[in-house]
């Protein structure tokens, strides 16, 4: 029998709701509570398995439950309310087969690839989706992914994490104790025969820079005709923890998309590298816009551990333990250009304060006056490949003035770095250094988004003369530049100057 193709990430992305049973509710005299709602992915179809984030389900945690749940292996479906009734919504075959027909070139290729649904049409809405009902079979924590973010993401630092905007956390819903928590559905009388598994791979294969997928469902269930997987598109931005358990990505999510799936691209197409765990990053209250993504397989392998030791699940349900179909020695999409360029990024650290720094030559880091203004001596922290890591002693030997629009900086190194790879000045690689954010001060809002960033070609000359004479003198002339200048990078307007536009 051949092997069924892996499943496209657009067909694999699904919308789990969750509410306590209609029946119930009216049983009771209480009106219904819920729904409540996330993305998912739908990892096997045959049987139909859909791996999702545990926190749409922490509200109907049983209350003998609540004191010690954070603390167990495993949650069974006799942890949770016996009202629970669950709902996935997902593309129906015959819609997904007449959209694929439409499409043109590149479109009708083999190779499996991730692909808008376009269900926005009202036509098309009634027919387009597929509503289950669907157990909950058991909820697991990956430890690995708790470990890394314990250490990445300190209290002290007020890094903060939610799944719905305006949300309200309780002592239960505490958004620390559930991030590291997936559950596992089975989708009751829909097994689609022959139909393939999500193809998967390790966040071991992940580099900072790589190109992501991200699939998620925006709002959950509402309006899932116009927001049904949808997608974005980012890069790995970092990786922590054993096996790359968390994952840092730029591509933008928004509520209701945690659950949905991290798709790295590959030769063979589309390979399911994580879940989203959480949507909206915030630190200090500021929006840092990042998304907190979990490698999916330590998740699996947490899945594999408690089928193992329950024996009962194997024999109705699931057998053998292949969730997924792994795919190794995968080469995912590398940007040569753009490793160059990482490998010139540094980590300037100067007391208390740190921030970026960029190598010009073996021995010269560029960085921001405010970064190194506490202290003369830093320490750099460079990593020129991901296996190795290097510190730096150094001095800062130049500073603009507080007075200067350029908060610009020099560190000379100790000693040099052989290891250290050029960036070429004033080219499409290396167009200047990032300054500062935009911040509102009216209201206490900064926006990551919108940078003050320092031309190379402002700089250039100065680091020419320095790097053949060590002369600062083109440097020091930051110091008086003209008003004009100061005018501009206060974003202000020139006595007698009307706007342009009122945009």
């Amino acid at each position: 029998m051949a092997e069924a193709p892996p499943l496209a990430g657009g067909k694999a992305g699904c919308v789990i709701s969750v509410s306590h049973s209609r029946v119930a509710s009216e049983a009771s005299g209480s009106p219904p509570e819920g729904p409540w709602s996330a993305s998912g992915v739908v990892v096997s179809q045959s049987p139909g398995v859909v791996l999702c984030h545990g926190s749409v389900f922490s509200r109907f945690l049983l209350a003998s439950e609540l004191r010690d749940w954070s603390k167990c292996g495993v949650l069974l479906a006799d942890s949770f309310s016996t009202d629970l009734e669950i709902q996935v919504l997902r593309p129906s075959e015959c819609s997904s087969k007449t959209r694929l027909s439409r499409l043109e070139g590149d479109w009708r290729a083999n190779v499996p690839a991730l692909r808008f649904n376009p269900l926005s049409c009202g036509l098309e809405a009634q027919s387009g989706l597929e509503c289950h009902k669907a157990e909950l079979l058991m909820m697991v924590p990956c430890q690995p992914f708790q470990a890394a973010f314990s250490r990445v993401f300190g209290a002290s630092e007020q890094w903060h994490f939610e799944n719905e905007v305006g949300e309200e956390c309780s002592p239960l819903a505490d958004e620390l104790c559930l991030l590291h928590w997936f559950a596992l559905l089975r989708i009751q009388d829909c097994d689609f025969h022959g139909a393939g598994s999500v193809s998967c791979m390790p966040a071991t294969f992940l580099r900072k820079g790589d190109p992501l997928f991200a699939c998620g469902s925006p709002f959950g269930s509402f309006c899932p005709d116009i927001f049904m997987n949808t997608l974005s598109k980012g890069i790995v931005s970092n990786v922590a923890g054993e096996g790359n358990a968390l994952i840092l990505t730029d591509a933008r999510c928004l509520p209701g998309t945690e659950g949905g799936g991290i798709f790295a691209v590959s030769g063979v197409g589309p390979q399911l590298v994580g879940i989203i765990v959480a949507p909206l990053c915030w630190k200090s209250n500021e929006w840092v816009g990042l998304t907190l993504v979990c490698a999916v397989e330590p998740i699996l392998d947490s899945i594999k551990r408690v089928l193992l030791e329950h024996h009962w699940l194997l024999k109705t349900w699931l057998h053998p333990l292949q969730l997924v179909a792994k795919s190794q020695k995968i080469t995912v999409a590398k940007d040569g250009p753009l490793q160059k360029m990482l490998a010139a990024v540094v980590l300037v650290e100067c007391g208390l304060n740190w921030g970026s720094g960029v190598m010009v030559s073996p021995r010269v880091v560029l960085t921001c006056r405010h970064v190194v203004s506490s202290t003369p001596s830093v320490c750099v922290r460079l990593q020129p490949n991901p296996e190795q890591i290097l510190v730096a002693k150094g001095k800062v030997v130049f500073a603009t003035q507080d007075s200067s629009p350029y908060d610009v900086a020099l560190v000379e190194l100790d000693e040099s770095l052989s290891t250290f790879v050029e960036p070429v000045l004033a080219s499409t690689f290396y167009k200047g250094i990032v300054a500062s954010n935009t911040r509102d001060n009216s209201i206490g809002a900064t926006y990551p988004h919108l940078n003050f960033s320092i031309p190379i070609t402002v700089l250039q000359p100065a680091l020419l003369q320095y790097s053949r004479s060590r002369d600062l003198c083109g440097f020091q002339e930051l110091d008086r530049v003209a008003d004009r200048v100061q005018v501009v990078w206060r974003l202000q307007r020139g006595p007698g100057e009307a706007p342009l536009s009122k945009l």
